[in-house]
């Protein structure tokens, strides 16, 4: 043969080989034996010997290649790779849609695929070629795993289109061939991790991974994408559109009965939003999409004692208690410890030191006390009280860390201010509270260790630019129990300066999305604080906070519900309007609704306003009114 012939021949080769592979990985259907499959590798395999400038990545002799690797390179995802917040049950998946309505004024459908227990990856197309897969890692940055990616039969190293994509997927093994490593691992998701992490490819080959697509980044619904998934040549699960949460819950019912029957391990649904534009309209809070949710199946449970209770605290300085457990397998994994969030907690379960416990791994992943045994309760035993006054020692580490938030980046972020200066400024008497740092003088800065004239001046300068801060920025700094930086955006935005907020009431809290009553309770019990107020009250004597939006409090404490189809404005038009002048805005008419602003084809709101006496206006009048 020519090489031009056996070129030829080695793609006609890869197509056959690629083909039966798709077949028999990926639909469960075999038409030649593996000695034949076998066989044509072999043929390839020579032909690429000798000639080896055809080898192409795509070819399947390439699925175990090169040399063990010495570590894994880091790779910055192009798109961050996202986890999901969990639902586990009915009512807390109602919970969730009830949220998305704050925000979709609109029907909308669902989207469930099952939650495969494996390995988050990310993959790389390029014409079609498989070309870099990497770990999810933080979501931002994750390993580069191409080799051992490339390993796994039911993963197309070449696609049915030549496109540029991105595809997202989880690596895992099936329970059959868990069962030959069983003795070695706790469970099958850790050696699937184990497996792609190794710097051998030819030990990751033979742990015999598998691969399931679920998502392609391109704007399309759901359902479209595990459609468009399956003709690119990808193995994907048995996904369901849904109308509504009821045949959501109809379909979670259903694979809770197959689960043992499925030949991999499933911790629950993935339940999304199904129309695109509307599931990027929710955004991300944190690190998880809005308009994603995991319903997962009920924990597994298991009987612990409890040997000890200890105070830890938290990055912004809170105390948590948490049980120390006696040793207790769970669902394939050793629980030693389980947090016991707060106060309210304690006292809610009464547990106590030696108490029999009920250990549950919420969403078969978090240990969470669910339940004292109290017949089981040993005599003489003492309700566990919440240190008042911590240690001396408690208190230095309770301030500290309460001032390494402060300064953090997505706080404060002053340059060259990290922990070590602030444990020294902190050791030298020089700073006690937020306030102090904004007070230190040039001269008392270079009596330190490390400080010169210029270092000391430089410190003092990038404290002084950090002094106008974003409300959102200095909300988050404050370290309040429970308030990331994402809560800390939504409660700028809705209140639009600190005054409002520290005014704000519990049920003004809750309106707010995704800030439920724990949250809510926590920040007003935070600005009731008379300690707190005398903290911000220095504080603000050196910091200018700059509000979202200048706005009007024309409508402060008004609230307003809509119904029907607008014609002059968009629903996200009119809410603005309101919110631009401290207006609320909710989705349900209650005794504390002021007005209704009824648009064409108005629904059941309107005549519960009536029988409630709201103020209705129609829409002209809403213009008028508040433009």
């Amino acid at each position: 043969m020519t090489k031009s012939q056996t070129k030829q021949r080695i793609n006609k080769l890869k197509s056959e080989i690629n083909y039966h592979r798709h077949l028999y990985h990926v639909l469960d259907k075999q038409k030649i034996s593996d000695s034949a499959l076998d066989s044509l590798k072999g043929s390839l395999f020579k032909l690429e010997k000798k000639y080896p400038d055809l080898i192409t990545k795509d070819s399947p002799t390439q699925r175990v290649s090169g040399k063990p690797l010495d570590k894994f390179k880091k790779t910055k995802h192009f798109s961050q790779m996202l986890s999901l917040n969990d639902a586990f049950d009915f009512k807390e998946l109602q919970e969730w849609e009830n949220r998305l309505k704050k925000v979709i004024l609109k029907k909308f459908d669902f989207f469930c695929e099952l939650k495969i227990d494996g390995l988050a990856v990310s993959l790389i197309y390029k014409n079609g070629i498989f070309i870099r897969g990497a770990t999810r890692g933080d979501g931002k940055i994750g390993e580069n795993v191409t080799q051992n990616l490339k390993t796994i039969q039911s993963l197309p190293l070449k696609l049915q289109k030549n496109i540029n994509c991105e595809i997202r997927g989880e690596v895992y093994i099936t329970k059959t061939n868990f069962k030959k490593f069983a003795k070695k691992y706790a469970n099958p998701r850790n050696l699937a991790a184990g497996s792609i992490r190794q710097l051998n490819p030819k030990i990751a080959a033979s742990r015999k991974l598998d691969f399931t697509a679920y998502d392609i980044l391109q704007d399309l619904e759901h359902n479209k994408k595990h459609e468009y998934l399956k003709k690119l040549g990808f193995k994907t699960d048995q996904g369901k559109f849904c109308k509504n949460l009821a045949q959501v819950f109809s379909f979670y019912k259903k694979i809770k009965k197959q689960r043992k029957k499925l030949n991999y391990h499933i911790d629950g649904l993935v339940v999304s939003v199904n129309n695109y534009k509307l599931f990027k309209k929710l955004g991300i809070v944190g690190k998880a999409p809005k308009g994603s949710i995991a319903l997962k199946f009920p924990g597994k449970e298991a009987v612990t004692r409890i040997k000890n209770i200890k105070v830890q605290i938290g990055r912004t300085g809170a105390l948590t208690p948490v049980a120390i457990l006696e040793p207790v397998n769970l669902g394939g994994a050793i629980i030693r410890r389980a947090t016991l969030h707060n106060k309210d907690e304690i006292e809610r379960l009464d547990a106590r030191i030696g108490d029999t416990v009920i250990l549950q791994r919420a969403g078969d992943v978090i240990p969470k006390i669910i339940k004292v045994l109290k017949n089981l309760r040993p005599k003489k035993t003492e309700k566990f009280k919440m240190p008042k006054i911590a240690s001396a020692k408690k208190q230095s580490l309770i301030r500290k860390r309460r001032l390494y938030h402060f300064v953090s980046k997505k706080a404060f972020n002053i340059d060259g201010l990290g922990p070590k200066i602030v444990d020294q400024l902190l050791t030298n008497n020089l700073i006690y509270d937020f306030d102090d740092l904004f007070a230190l003088k040039h001269d008392a800065l270079i009596k330190l260790e490390r400080f010169e004239k210029k270092s000391a001046q430089n410190l003092i300068s990038a404290i002084k630019d950090r002094s106008e801060i974003l409300l959102s920025r200095f909300i988050y700094a404050l370290g309040i129990y429970q308030v990331g930086e994402e809560s800390a955006i939504d409660l700028a935005n809705y209140f639009g300066s600190l005054q409002n907020l520290e005014k704000a009431d519990l049920e003004n809290l809750e309106k707010i999305s995704d800030i439920g009553p724990i949250m809510a309770k926590s920040i007003y019990d935070f600005f009731q604080n008379k300690k707190n107020t005398k903290t911000l009250d220095k504080l603000l004597k050196y910091v200018k906070i700059k509000n979202p939006v200048k706005i009007k409090q024309k409508l402060l404490g008004k609230t307003f519900v809509f119904t029907g189809e607008l014609e002059t404005l968009t629903r996200d038009q009119a809410k603005n309007k309101i919110r631009n002048l401290s207006g609320n805005v909710s989705n349900n008419i209650s005794k504390n609704t002021d007005y209704l602003v009824v648009g064409k084809n108005p629904g059941s709101k309107h005549e519960k306003a009536k029988k409630l006496n709201i103020k209705i206006l129609h829409e002209k009048e809403f213009i008028k009114k508040f433009s």
